[in-house]
């Protein structure tokens, strides 16, 4: 099992963390954890984008001119796709772009780039983490400390003046356990973690 140092707030080691292999020890699955990416982004898509198609828009009743004898091309309407003003070829239409992937698959891909996050040493866990007045230059001391610029803070419980100490920080972001997925993960350079967020984390993926 990987051993973690764990800080205080102020960037001092205080204790030592066994982290679970189960969870931060896995063999790296790069297929779902492309798949994982790939699908959270196109749930993200609205689908709404619409354009008309040659048969939806209006005009171009007759034919501009005869079949033969203008010395012009033959054209059969003033909006097929290649006029100005005609329809699109392939228009887009309102279309659902979601797809799913299993829960063991996506266990797993949470699990591959936490491990990648241990392996390249780029996770803080820290004892506690919480302020008792928001503030950003708080939250911002505690990055410096570490030396950090692009975080994900991951919180074992919602902590309100940490998150909105850290709402300013345009690089920052903060989540519960049960909200981390693999594109946040790979977002950010560095993950930092409380020692409950750990357990909390290894309790359901483990």
């Amino acid at each position: 099992m990987a051993n973690v140092a764990v800080y205080n707030i102020e960037g001092k080691k205080v204790d030592t963390l066994e982290l679970n292999d189960a969870v931060f020890g896995v063999e790296i699955n790069n297929h779902l954890v492309h798949m994982a990416v790939v699908s959270q982004l196109a749930n993200k898509r609205q689908g709404t984008q619409s354009a008309k198609t040659r048969a939806e828009v209006s005009g171009g009743g007759r034919k501009p001119w005869r079949q033969k004898g203008t010395g012009h091309a033959r054209q059969g309407s003033i909006r097929s796709p290649q006029w100005k003003g005609g329809g699109v070829v392939f228009a887009p239409k309102p279309r659902d772009y979601s797809f799913k992937m299993n829960r063991k698959e996506k266990a797993l891909a949470i699990k591959s780039v936490l491990t990648s996050k241990v392996q390249e040493e780029k996770i803080v866990v820290l004892d506690q983490l919480s302020f008792d007045e928001i503030k950003t230059k708080k939250m911002k001391a505690m990055l410096d400390s570490f030396k950090l610029e692009k975080a994900l803070v991951v919180l074992d419980k919602r902590e309100e003046n940490v998150i909105l100490s850290a709402r300013n920080l345009p690089k920052v972001r903060t989540v519960l356990t049960n909200s981390i997925n693999v594109y946040d993960i790979l977002k950010y350079d560095t993950l930092v973690l409380t020692k409950d967020a750990v357990a909390k984390i290894e309790e359901v993926y483990a």
